[in-house]
C-alpha cells in the first residue's frame, strides 16, 4: 500500500493501553528521503504513534495494537519481524537528551560494536561519520575521549542523533528533539534536519508549529487519538481542508 514512494505506511492503526484508546484508526504514509511533521496539542497521540514506528511501544506492557505499520510494504508487527532490527533500521532521538555515561566515542561506536563491528580504524571511521553528519564534528574532535555529560544540552542532543546514524538506519524518528532546548541549538538540530533528509527519511513530533512549517515537506495534525488531516506543510498550513485543522493553526486552541 506505497503511495508516492511512501517508505513507511500506516494502515487503520488502532491501539489502547490497557482499556483506553489511544490512537483510532489512523492510515497515513511517510514519504522517503522527506520530513514529515505530527502536530497537535498534548495528549493527542503524536508521540504514541512514532511510537509504533519502530516498535517501542512493544515495552509497554498493557499497550494493544491493531492494525499494519509497513515498512518496506512489509508489516513490521508481523511474528517473523526482529524488533531489535526494526529498531536499527528505524532510530528514535527523544524530547530529552539521553547520551549514555560513557566517552564521546563510546556513545557512537555502542552501536555498531552491538551489532559486530570490532575493528578499531572501522569504528574511528564510523565515529567520524556519523559526528559530521550530525553537524558536531568540529566542535568534539578534540574531547572524543571525554565523557559526553560534559557537552552542552545541544551537543549532547547531536550526539543522541550521531549515534542513531551509527548504526546506518533508513528512517530517523525524533519525538520533540528541540523542546529541552535554548533557540539556538533549536536552530542548529533544525538545520541539521535539512541536512539529514537527502539521505534519511525523517518523522518528527513537534509542539511548535513554527518548528513544523519551516522543516517538514508534509504535515500530519492529530486531535485525541485521531489522525484529523495529512498533506503537504504548505497546504496544511495556508489551506487546511478541515476546520478543526484551521482552529488550531491560527491558535483557536492547543
Amino acid at each position: 500500500m506505497t503511495e508516492h514512494n511512501d517508505i513507511i505506511q500506516v494502515d487503520h492503526l488502532n491501539l489502547w493501553y490497557g482499556d483506553s484508546i489511544a490512537l483510532r484508526d489512523v492510515t497515513m504514509g511517510m514519504p522517503d528521503r522527506q520530513v514529515t511533521a505530527l502536530i497537535g496539542p498534548s495528549g493527542c497521540g503524536k508521540s504514541t504513534l512514532i511510537r509504533c514506528l519502530n516498535r517501542m511501544n512493544d515495552l509497554v506492557d498493557i499497550c494493544r495494537i491493531q492494525g499494519a505499520v509497513n515498512f518496506h510494504n512489509k508489516n513490521i508487527y508481523a511474528n517473523d519481524v526482529d524488533p531489535v532490527e526494526i529498531r536499527r533500521k528505524i532510530g528514535m532521538v527523544f524530547q530529552r537528551p539521553n547520551p549514555f555515561p560513557k566517552t564521546v566515542y563510546e556513545n557512537v561506536a555502542y552501536g555498531p560494536r552491538v551489532h559486530g563491528v570490532e575493528d578499531r580504524k572501522q569504528l574511528d571511521a564510523i565515529v567520524e561519520k556519523s559526528l559530521r553528519s550530525a553537524a558536531l564534528w568540529d566542535e568534539v574532535k578534540d574531547r572524543l575521549h571525554d565523557s559526553a555529560m560534559g557537552l552542552s544540552g545541544g551537543q549532547q542532543q547531536r550526539l543522541c542523533i550521531a549515534r542513531t546514524l551509527a548504526v546506518e538506519p533508513e528512517v530517523i524518528l525524533m519525538d520533540e528533539p528541540c523542546s529541552a532546548l535554548d533557540p539556538i541549538a533549536a536552530a542548529k538540530i533544525e538545520s541539521l534536519i535539512e541536512e539529514l533528509k537527502t539521505e534519511y527519511s525523517v518523522v518528527i513530533v513537534t509542539h511548535n508549529m513554527q518548528q513544523a512549517s519551516r522543516v517538514s515537506d508534509h504535515t500530519g495534525f492529530m486531535y485525541m487519538g485521531e489522525l484529523v488531516e495529512f498533506g503537504t506543510t504548505r497546504q496544511i498550513f495556508e489551506k487546511p481542508h478541515e476546520t478543526l485543522t484551521e482552529n488550531y493553526i491560527t491558535g483557536r486552541f492547543g
